[in-house]
């Protein structure tokens, strides 16, 4: 887990320990205490931001900032005895050049293993929102599994708290436990925070169904000024979808919205449609993995349209299809703001492709991520992509992997992406049935693209020689080898599935250049 990546990162006390010395044992163990929960928290909100990455960006932060905290800690050096006795005051003024020592409004109890707790080291972990004239606003009770006698010990605690806070994340927090237990914690719970003002609420990974969702009923009900809602890996179905629909009282203040990996199908999305509806301020919306099917697709394709403001749409992983597809590419003009998207694994298909590519060429230059993989893409959707992809010219990420473009297709996109594009990273384009020609096209397309990070053309029929021509073309370019990702699954010896000549692709790329060309003309008329 993330939390675990972080603490093994590094150990703040044992060094410190080591330039204090016995004397200043005691203020290592505070400082090292006080950056790690800084530094934890600062990690935490980048993970959220990138809920798609597997952590490694938010270890990178971490150590980043905990050493840097940490050397100017170090040249200090420690107090003196004097200093280490004087009294402190309860809310002590934080110098601007002091950031160590903010005042607490976190509180996470969310690190080291899983493991369940009981009332006692429910008390002991919850006793700093005991302490007069705490500022918590924020608590963290995810990775930690709350029986009743821990429950009942948090209830009032939480009850004596609750006008202060903003934040809660309850994720993750009855896990193991029997389902009739279980929910008597989270009706504890929902008692407790009943009334409470959040603008973040996260109750994820608790595997709720419609039950679950009634359990905080008092909680949900009281809700009015949420603006962050994560509701993940929940076992919401359509009944669990229709009750979340009937118990938030308003959603007009939302600005993040996410039901990554549920049970929702069809009918499910038709109640989260009418939620996004009543949610014009929504600035990132997840609904992937949900088993949502055309119906489904539709009804939420159209809901989102209400969204003007939406900066990152994420549905990959549904059952959407054409029909859908359809439907999408007529909400895509109404969302101006749209930064990132994706749509990989919705079987768009060619004429889907198509259709979402035409809106956003007219709709959203500004596109920086675009992911359209494995939707069955072949090079007669190419043209289409083509055109769309000159006008992004923001673009930092583009995934066309697990499609069918082959060396037609491949020709077509890359010549696409040659001029321009300074700003792109990565491009995924595995596992297309790509030979020679395709894979030197894309090579050629990135290879001097100043802030280029990442090629991958594994799971492709390049042959060796093709993949020597790959590295001399990057070596040749402004990047480096360093750029091109793994090859381990690449089929030197393999064949596309209407076997194609690689000559003939070959003689074909100037005529797919001309009609690149006709068409980047039209764009500039």
């Amino acid at each position: 887990m993330l939390v675990e990546r972080m603490t093994k990162n590094l150990s703040t006390e044992t060094i410190f320990s080591r330039k204090y010395g016995l004397l200043g044992k005691q203020e290592a163990h505070e400082n090292a205490k006080r950056i790690e929960e800084l530094c934890f928290a600062s990690a935490d909100e980048h993970f959220k931001r990138e809920p798609d990455g597997d952590g490694s960006s938010a270890v990178q932060l971490y150590a980043k900032e905990t050493s840097k905290m940490m050397l100017e800690v170090l040249k200090k050096g420690p107090r003196t005895t004097a200093e280490l006795e004087a009294p402190v005051a309860d809310t002590p003024p934080v110098p601007a050049d002091a950031p160590l020592v903010p005042a607490d409004t976190v509180l996470d109890i969310s690190g080291g293993k899983r493991a369940f707790i009981e009332a006692d080291e429910a008390k002991e972990l919850l006793s700093p929102l005991t302490k007069p004239g705490n500022s918590y606003k924020r608590i963290c009770f995810s990775n930690r599994s709350f029986g009743i006698g821990a429950a009942n010990v948090a209830g009032p605690i939480l009850e004596a708290v609750k006008n202060q806070l903003t934040e809660v994340d309850i994720s993750d927090f009855v896990a193991g436990r029997p389902e009739d237990e279980a929910l008597d914690v989270m009706r504890i719970f929902s008692k407790a925070l009943e009334g409470s003002v959040l603008r973040y609420l996260n109750i994820s990974d608790n595997a709720l169904g419609e039950k679950g969702v009634r359990a905080f009923s008092e909680l949900l009900k009281s809700q009015e000024s949420l603006e962050e809602l994560y509701v993940m890996n929940d076992g919401i179905s359509e009944e669990a979808a229709k009750a979340l629909s009937e118990l938030i009282p308003a959603t007009d203040k939302l600005k993040v919205l996410q039901f990554h990996n549920n049970m929702t199908g069809d009918e499910g999305a038709m109640y989260i449609a009418e939620m996004v509806k009543c949610s014009p301020n929504v600035e990132s919306f997840r609904c992937s993995a949900t088993r949502i099917g055309s119906d489904g697709g539709v009804a939420l394709s159209e809901a989102l349209g209400r969204c003007t403001r939406l900066k990152k749409l994420d549905i990959r992983d549904n059952l959407f299809g054409v029909d859908a597809g359809l439907a999408l590419s007529e909400t895509l003009p109404k969302l101006p703001d749209l930064v990132e998207l994706y749509l990989s694994d919705l079987n768009l298909e060619n004429e889907g492709t198509k259709a979402i590519a035409n809106a956003l060429k007219q709709s959203a230059p500004q596109l920086e991520v675009l992911e359209m993989a494995g939707n069955e893409i072949s090079a007669r959707a190419a043209p289409d992509l083509a055109e769309c992809l000159m006008a992004m010219q923001s673009l930092k990420k583009l995934t066309l992997a697990e499609n069918e473009l082959k060396d037609d297709g491949a020709v077509i996109i890359a010549k696409s992406l040659e001029d321009g594009h300074t700003d792109l990273k990565e491009l995924d384009v595995s596992t297309n049935m790509l030979q020679r020609v395709g894979a030197r096209c894309f090579a050629r397309a990135v290879a001097n693209k100043p802030a280029f990070v990442q090629l991958n053309i594994n799971g492709n029929f390049i042959s060796d020689e093709g993949i020597d021509e790959v590295k001399e073309i990057l070596k040749a370019g402004k990047k480096s080898l360093d750029v091109l990702g793994s090859l381990d699954e690449n089929e030197p010896d393999g064949e596309p599935d209407d076997e194609e000549e690689e000559e003939d692709a070959e003689d074909n790329e100037d005529e797919l250049d001309s009609k690149l060309q006709s068409v980047k003309v039209e764009q500039d008329d």
